[in-house]
């Protein structure tokens, strides 16, 4: 198993940059780790592909249908965020040198890999780059 974070789980269901890529690492594993948070990602990046005009609004429930279809076939294992997870990563997110750029569902899901074991695959720049700071491994499969 592996852990993709939401710009990877992303590129699963929508035709952009780098989807043939993850699509790929996908096949090629059991299943996909991610942050329960990584679910509400996912509903509000939908929803800014569809007012940015990526997405057309019909193929929301298209996605959310395929979406449930793949967890009851088991391609993704949501992690619970817990109150220990938030502070986790509330500790690390305090002891990164101050010019890291780090986000809050960053620091959310590079803990949650931590903790879990798994190295994050993502595309997302600022994770890579903070990755580091929390004693995770990134991979990005996207050249």
């Amino acid at each position: 198993m592996i852990y993709f974070d939401t710009a990877y789980i992303l590129k699963c269901y929508l035709p952009e940059d780098g989807f043939v890529e993850v699509r790929q690492l996908l096949s090629a594993e059991r299943s996909v780790a991610c942050c329960a948070f990584g679910r509400l990602e996912l509903t509000t990046s939908i929803r800014r592909a569809i007012r940015e005009g990526r997405l057309p609004a019909s193929a929301s429930s298209t996605i959310i249908s395929q979406l449930a279809i793949d967890d009851e076939n088991g391609v993704w294992t949501w992690l619970p965020v817990t109150s220990h997870l938030l502070e986790s990563a509330a500790r690390a997110a305090r002891s990164i040198p101050a010019n890291v750029y780090l986000r809050a569902g960053d620091a959310l899901h590079l803990t949650c890999a931590r903790e879990h074991g798994f190295e994050i695959c993502t595309n997302d720049r600022h994770v890579l780059l903070a990755a580091p700071h929390f004693g995770v491994q990134a991979k990005n499969v996207i050249p």
